[in-house]
């Protein structure tokens, strides 16, 4: 275990893909297997009960598993190994029938997808749960007047409703993904030694299979790796939409901005030197994931061009990586959930930044309304010197635009932060409508 797993994953999720978990999944396929070959007559189902009722985790060796994976190049062949002596020694003839016909990838592959449904299903419930968070933000805060920046400048008034409306439809995006993708990734593997089937593998026993397993079935993809390429596309997205949440909440609990927190707890964002120092630790975390995923991300994606009906090595190469990203998106998730819970939000300190560039931030309005008079591009000019000469003279843009006589009608409602937020009000109850 890693000194930093409680930083970055989740607890749940981890043992998910604890090895315990793997080779329980590994038995499970090889049960439905079994049954599905009982139940299409090729064995008796006194058979399939035997090697089922044999198909017990504790009675693996995992050390000893471990060490023969090195030698057999995947966890299947020793498990198998296993599996047949356990079952032998309680009934010789039912031994002969464990794993017939299948190939060591049809185990490992059809026990990673039962470990992605499951791992799904847990992910489900978090955005639900981070959505409803975002939604409930985002209405306590549609009208709360606040500076958009762009390029980390001061640019124009919107409210911080408006700023988590998007965090939210970002997510739900995903979630959106994360369903669509599921009637190609939750697929059985079964196809034998090059994925052609064969006497012991039919079409019937493949429907079977993934019947008894609650999965689709489909064409063999050994070398075909498209579906778990498009989940780990996915996750690499939904992880980015939450690193875009933490970034944004991080900046804004800059000590020069100060408008939003991550909630305050005893020894929660301190400084060994820095006494003084409340750093924002949760979106750092939630950060560093995101930086991660992208590069696993790649490393599925380069595994894709498979040789022939299958790989050597780049197979492989999925394993780790693939439950890599999905316990780092898992961890993200999570702690997106306790940021947005415990956020801080200082209504105040928002009105009080907007007054940071006497009233820069309105020159957009005053352009605008002086362009029905005398043109966009002359407009543009006039405002633009304006402002030059108000941060000359560091003075307030209103009162610049008095002394040089620039007559703009309804001044003061122009400067106005509630008049100045465009379509924000609307844009958020667009958004927030879908969820009602």
């Amino acid at each position: 275990m890693s000194l930093y797993t409680q930083l970055f994953y989740s607890k749940e999720v981890d043992v998910m893909f604890s090895d315990s978990e793997a080779i329980a999944q590994m038995l499970r396929v090889e049960v439905a297997l079994a049954e599905a070959q009982a139940n299409k007559g090729l064995f008796s189902k006194a058979i399939s009960e035997t090697i089922k009722a044999n198909c017990v985790t504790s009675e693996i060796d995992i050390d000893k598993l471990k060490i023969e994976i090195a030698l057999g190049g995947n966890a299947a062949i020793p498990l198998v190994k296993q599996l047949t002596q356990i079952v032998k020694k309680k009934d010789t003839e039912a031994a002969k029938f464990i794993h017939l016909g299948a190939t060591s990838q049809d185990i490992v592959d059809t026990a990673m997808v039962l470990q992605i449904h499951e791992y799904i299903v847990w992910l489900d419930y978090k955005i639900n749960l981070l959505e409803e968070q975002l939604i409930a933000l985002t209405i306590k805060h549609r009208e709360t007047i606040m500076i958009g920046r762009t390029l980390l400048q001061q640019a124009k008034p919107t409210t911080f409703g408006f700023k988590t409306a998007g965090w939210l439809a970002a997510v739900t995006r995903s979630k959106q993904r994360l369903q669509e993708i599921q009637k190609r990734v939750l697929v059985v593997q079964l196809g034998g030694a090059v994925g052609n089937g064969n006497t012991n593998i039919s079409t019937e026993i493949q429907e079977e299979f993934a019947r008894l397993l609650d999965l689709a079935p489909s064409f063999t993809w050994h070398s075909h790796r498209d579906n778990l390429a498009e989940i780990a596309s996915v996750l690499g997205i939904l992880s980015g939409s939450l690193g875009k949440i933490a970034k944004d909440i991080s900046l804004l609990m800059q000590t020069e901005v100060a408008e939003v927190f991550e909630g305050a707890a005893d020894g929660k964002g301190g400084s060994s030197t820095m006494p003084h120092k409340r750093n924002p630790v949760t979106c750092a975390a939630i950060l560093a994931n995101t930086n991660r995923l992208p590069h696993l991300v790649a490393t599925i994606l380069s595994a894709m061009p498979q040789e022939q009906e299958r790989s050597a090595g780049l197979w492989h190469s999925e394993w780790e990586v693939l439950t890599e990203i999905m316990q780092l998106t898992a961890g993200s998730a999570e702690k997106s959930i306790a940021l947005i819970e415990g956020l801080e939000v200082d209504e105040n300190r928002m009105l009080a930044n907007l007054e940071l560039t006497k009233g820069l931030i309105y020159a957009e309005n005053l352009a605008l309304a002086l362009a029905q008079k005398i043109g966009k591009s002359a407009a543009h000019e006039w405002i633009e010197n304006a402002c030059k000469k108000a941060i000359q003279e560091k003075k307030h843009l209103k009162e610049v635009v008095l002394e040089m006589n620039i007559e703009i009608a309804d001044l003061d409602s122009l400067l106005d932060p509630k008049k100045s937020i465009g379509l924000s009000l609307e844009l958020i109850d667009q958004v927030v409508k879908k969820y009602q």
